[in-house]
């Protein structure tokens, strides 16, 4: 299994997604686009992870999201397996033809409940039904034709959803470590996310299992 991670802010890391990969033995090239990495091609990964930002309204500041939208379309295209968080969800959905929403910011833990179709999904039927996680965010993204929702909550109706059991994108961030928060209060300015203690075996251990999903021989490929 290839990987291969997309960065699109500095202080959006991969956080407890690198304790994953030292779990499971998997090696993974990091692409630091907001220092003009290069893209990888196509052929150089079999899973895309998208991390986040705060590209917001007309995506300033970011002048390369429409080459990595066009990566996006093109490892969906090909039956590539990724994996979208915060920003990378909504370039995801993007992708699957989904349009970007407005909608109050969700800053802090917010309570999720698993949704209503979700359990049409093997991976739906492996969550919790009921999860607080970190979100940072100001847009949110209607959900793409054909994908089954994982989460709702009381700020935006598609919290997450998984297309084809091979495209995940979760507006949350369960790879979120105290450091990963700290980092994104000092590059925002914002009032620092508290540091939920108790919630974090939670986060963590969902995160695991969607990314063993995502790269596990059980995700479908089409």
């Amino acid at each position: 299994m290839r990987i291969a991670i997309l960065r699109n802010a500095a202080f959006s890391g991969p956080g407890r997604i690198g304790d994953w990969l030292a779990w499971r033995g998997l090696p993974a090239r990091i692409h630091p686009l907001y220092e003009d990495a290069a893209l990888p091609a196509l052929d150089d990964f079999d899973l895309l992870l998208i991390l986040g930002g705060t590209a917001e309204a007309d995506d300033a500041g970011y002048p390369w999201l429409e080459a990595e939208g066009e990566l996006i379309r093109a490892a969906l295209a090909d039956g590539k397996r990724l994996l979208g968080i915060g920003l990378g969800a909504r370039l995801l959905a993007e992708a699957l033809g989904a349009r970007r929403r407005l909608e109050s910011a969700g800053i802090g833990w917010l309570a999720l409940e698993l949704a209503a179709q979700a359990k049409r999904s093997p991976l739906g039927r492996m969550l919790p039904q009921r999860l607080l996680a970190p979100h940072w965010y100001r847009e949110g993204f209607e959900l793409p034709a054909g994908a089954v929702p994982l989460y709702t909550s009381a700020r935006g109706a598609c919290q997450g959803f998984i297309w084809n059991e091979r495209a995940i994108g979760l507006q949350c961030h369960l790879e979120s470590t105290p450091d990963c928060l700290e980092a994104l209060r000092q590059a925002s300015g914002e009032a620092p996310l508290r540091n939920e203690a108790a919630q974090v075996p939670d986060c963590r251990m969902s995160l695991y299992r969607i990314l063993d999903y995502v790269s596990g021989p059980h995700a479908l490929l089409r």
